[in-house]
């Protein structure tokens, strides 16, 4: 019987197949031209709706001496279209087959009457007497409230495809602003299966072929129905209405919670939106502050303008915006950072196993995405606080399609300088102000583009004699092209700025203004590639160009005295090729496995010493001095990055993750001060400076408990670094033209475990966090002018081993809530002098071990209490006030510890940022 129904239902591909031969060229037709000509060709008449035709595909080929049935498989093969021939007819049916015949039993026995559509499909799907299996529904339904149930098919069905269940995905935004909706459950109730969107609103099923009733659930979008017929593997997007309904909890069980099932280890995602009920320091909402309350992520001190990851420096971090670099991410002597939120959608950061796709650091990446404006309504949001204010508009251009968001943010805290109770302050100044625009434009469904545009600046003067200021600026242009249901790419453009200046002026002749430049310009091609159920594949090149100007000086004012000096451009060139598969080897086993390979070469124009093999490098061990001309490759460098992790589930709801990778970064920061500053100076790799890298290992168990509510996670890592830059004692780096002389290249090694715990739902919501980890580093050699310590491992400025973060905020009502921060670090290290001494008459101090000693321990509670506005629908604005108190305890909390001689006695003297509570009311307004 199955073979006479295989008969039947390949006839009329037999027929085709016999037909006569036929030779035709298609050069670059649509597909309605293809069947045009094939129509005039071939004298038989196709049937099909237009809009099936709609699209982009163009065939090019040419045909000799083949049958109708084989040029129409090609013609259609990357479309959702069957065809069917009766007589000299070609019908064409969109995802679907036409049958001749009712496989056996599908109306059942004379006494059943009660089979319904998806009872049949799926008796006719596992029966073992059919080849094919085919699907009835349907088109239109009603849902308990009478409203009609849309029907989408999804794939395209195959002649005898045994397959039973395929995968359907997608991105659920939300209607009016065209943001994706993260954490709303989607599931097919009737079946059991179900899953949650994650942070891009992206989700994934495994459905049975033919229909399934598709519902979503969320608080605060619109609960719809939709009847999914599944032919085969494909994509689904789901647009949804905001809505103010009260609804009740939803509780789904679902093994694809991100947490616990995504292979890459080391990665957190920061919801934007929650951030403004944690209470920080004047007010102001911190999307990287929040940052520093996860496990491994933490600040050399307050108000430093850096970030540690896992034992790493300030200048290992990858932040990103719209994929241009930002290099320097502070306001503000480091107090805000210079992202802003009311603009900001999407922030993953990366400390693990940092993805193929990255590269050019060792240790971490920020990868923000500037959220796109509502395309149908106007609207905003802006603060007012005590020190700065904000304000964000989103404007339509093109209903649907095109939206620009415009934000910017300003302070006014010179007024707080001049009335501090501190006399040498009443000169100080200290202001900032960014602006970020974003535009981006849908053309259609596959091609969409978007440009942004960053700048910000800041200046301050503690003294009355120099001002500083710096200021970064980028640009980002990226095309989207989705090429098939499997396949998607984007090229991208970025430039990025970053300049820093002093300005000098005093009673004497000697004014001056000094700085440096950084400007980098990227063009990366990135791929995602669906090659079935089991492979995800994501591949690309990549491209950046470094000039950086190390530092200059110039004379202020016609009577200065100062001799100019400028030290010559560095320019570098970092290119790669990335390629990396999500592998799901079971249902149990997901593998993430990349390879990145880079080179990196240092080029002309410049001068660079030769010096002596195997000796410190000095001036009397200089051998040569070559010039390179412009663009000449000076030195290059590269090699293999291995990205390997992977998932193993335990249980559904329990995981056990490992990861490796290696990374090389080809740039440098170079300080002697015990945070990174703005006036630290960059330098690129070339023939006397060797690239950093690094190795990381980490392992980690992750935990969900009580239907997803708590999040439980332990994970471990060790890292090891060689060729990182540190200063002798007593170096000069800036404006030192052979800088290579001052600096020691050593090895490096952290380790650590991180504790998470965070409760997702209920009134009281929140995480705690814990860390203990180590940052050592070391510099050894035959020569004591290298060797720092005795040549033994000693802890880096920014080593401290625990860290505790509690982050809490209970609801009282809707409206009410409200919310603490407790913050617990280990003092970090520093030099002491231990004694003193006195030679040809002169006192001298003796120094301890470098970084020996520590400075007292930081801790600091933070409590806030936060109104919402009512949530009518129908009012101008949506208000939120926040109240808060940063430092409640009042703790002088040290920033650093130095020492002075006064009276002939060395004194040690210590700064703090805020000794002090401080109260803060912050009104927010959403339009």
């Amino acid at each position: 019987m199955k073979k006479l129904l295989l008969f039947f239902l390949l006839i009329s591909f037999t027929s085709l197949a016999q037909e006569q031969k036929y030779s035709i060229a298609l050069k670059g037709d649509s597909v309605k031209e293809a069947l045009l000509k094939l129509e005039t060709k071939t004298g038989n008449r196709f049937f099909f709706i237009d809009s099936w035709l709609d699209g982009q595909l163009r065939i090019a080929q040419n045909f000799t001496d083949k049958s109708l049935f084989e040029i129409l498989q090609v013609v259609l093969e990357d479309t959702y279209l069957n065809f069917y021939k009766y007589k000299d007819k070609i019908i064409l049916t969109r995802n679907n087959l036409i049958y001749d015949k009712l496989p056996k039993g599908f109306f059942g026995t004379e006494n059943d009457t009660t089979q319904n559509e998806i009872t049949k499909n799926e008796a006719i799907a596992d029966s073992e007497e059919t080849g094919f299996n085919p699907i009835f529904y349907n088109g239109i339904q009603s849902s308990a409230t009478n409203q009609p149930i849309k029907t989408v098919t999804i794939g395209k069905e195959i002649p005898g495809n045994s397959k039973k269940r395929f995968s359907l995905s997608g991105v659920i935004t939300d209607k009016l602003t065209g943001e994706p909706i993260s954490n709303l459950a989607i599931f097919v109730k009737s079946k059991n299966i179900g899953t949650i969107t994650d942070a891009r609103g992206y989700y994934r099923l495994r459905l049975p072929q033919g229909a399934n009733l598709l519902e979503t659930q969320s608080l605060g979008s619109e609960n719809l129905k939709t009847r999914v017929v599944m032919y085969n593997n494909g994509e689904l997007d789901i647009s949804l209405n905001e809505t103010y309904e009260e609804l009740g909890e939803v509780f789904l069980e679902t093994t694809n919670d991100d947490n616990v099932a995504d292979a890459v280890t080391g990665s957190e995602t920061i919801d934007v939106e929650e951030i403004k009920n944690i209470p920080l320091v004047l007010g102001e909402r911190d999307i990287l502050k929040v940052a520093t309350t996860l496990p491994g992520i933490t600040k050399a001190g307050e108000g430093a303008a850096g970030y540690n990851v896992r034992g790493g420096r300030a200048d290992q971090n990858l932040i990103l915006l719209d994929d241009a670099v930002l290099y320097n991410p502070s306001h503000f002597f480091g107090l805000f950072s210079a992202l802003n939120p009311f603009t900001s959608g999407e922030v993953n950061i990366y400390k693990g196993s940092i993805p193929a796709k990255y590269g050019g650091r060792l240790s971490s990446v920020f990868d923000i995405h500037t959220k796109n404006a509502n395309t149908q309504k106007f609207g905003g949001e802006a603060a007012i606080g005590p020190v700065t204010s904000n304000l964000s508009l989103e404007i339509p251009v093109m209903e649907n399609k095109a939206g620009l968001i415009v934000g910017g943010r300003a302070t006014y805290s010179d007024w707080i300088l001049k009335n501090l109770d501190e006399e040498s302050l009443n000169n100080s100044e200290a202001s900032f102000y960014d602006i970020v625009a974003k535009y981006h434009h849908s053309f259609d469904e596959n091609n969409k583009f978007q440009a942004t545009g960053y700048f910000s600046k800041d200046k301050f003067s503690l003294t009355s004699d120099s001002l500083f200021s710096y200021q970064n600026r980028l640009i980002s242009l990226n095309y989207e092209r989705k090429f098939s249901e499997k396949h998607e790419g984007k090229i991208s453009f970025s430039n990025s700025d970053y300049k820093f200046k002093i300005d000098y002026e005093n009673d004497l002749k000697d004014n001056f203004e000094s700085g440096y430049h950084i400007n980098e310009s990227e063009l990366k091609l990135l791929f995602n590639y669906r090659l079935n159920d089991k492979h995800r594949l994501t591949y690309g090149v990549s491209s950046k160009l470094y000039m950086v100007d190390p530092g200059e000086m110039e004379p202020l004012g016609n009577d200065s005295d100062i001799t100019a000096l400028e030290i010559p451009r560095e320019k570098g060139l970092e290119s790669a090729a990335f390629l990396s598969d999500e592998f799901k080897i079971s249902d149990k086993l997901l593998l993430n496995a990349g390879l990145r390979y880079s080179v990196y070469a240092a080029l002309g124009e410049r001068e660079q010493r030769i010096y002596e093999p195997g000796i410190p490098k000095t001036a009397s061990t200089v051998l040569d001095t070559v010039s390179y001309g412009n663009n000449e490759v000076i030195e290059t460098y590269g090699g293999a990055e291995a990205r390997i992790s992977a998932r193993y589930f335990i249980q559904p709801d329990f995981s056990i993750k490992a990861g490796f990778n290696n990374s090389y970064q080809y740039i440098h920061t170079l300080t002697n001060n015990t945070t990174v500053s703005p006036t630290d100076i960059y330098k690129l790799s070339d023939l006397n400076t060797k690239p950093q890298q690094a190795n990381q290992y980490s392992l980690g168990l992750y935990k969900n408990i009580d239907n997803n509510m708590y999040e439980l996670s332990v994970e471990g890592y060790y890292k090891r670094s060689k060729n990182l830059l540190d200063f002798k004692t007593g170096a000069k780096l800036f404006l030192n033209e052979n800088v290579e002389t001052e600096v020691l290249q050593g090895e490096g090694k952290s380790y650590g475990v991180e504790f998470l715990v965070k409760k997702t739902r209920g009134k009281l919501n929140g995480w705690l966090g814990y860390t203990y980890s180590r940052s050592l580093i070391k510099s050894d050699s035959e020569f004591n002018e290298q060797v720092v310590n005795a040549g033994k491992y000693f802890p880096s400025n920014f080593d401290k081993p625990h860290d505790v973060s509690l982050v809490a905020n209970y609801k009282i009502t809707k409206r009410f809530s409200f919310s603490a921060n407790f913050a617990y670090q280990t003092g970090r290290p520093v030099t002491y002098p231990t004694g003193k001494y006195n030679f040809n008459g002169a006192e001298f101090v003796l120094y301890s071990d470098r970084n020996k000693f520590r400075i007292p321990d930081y801790y600091r509670l933070d409590l806030s209490f936060n109104v919402e506005g009512n949530h009518l629908l129908k009012k101008f604005a949506h208000s939120f006030w926040n109240i808060s108190v940063y430092n409640v305890l009042g703790r002088n909390n040290p920033y650093s510890v130095f020492f002075v001689t006064k009276d002939g006695k060395v004194e040690a003297l210590q700064s703090s940022i805020f000794s002090v509570p401080i109260p803060t009311i912050t009104y927010n307004f959403k339009f």
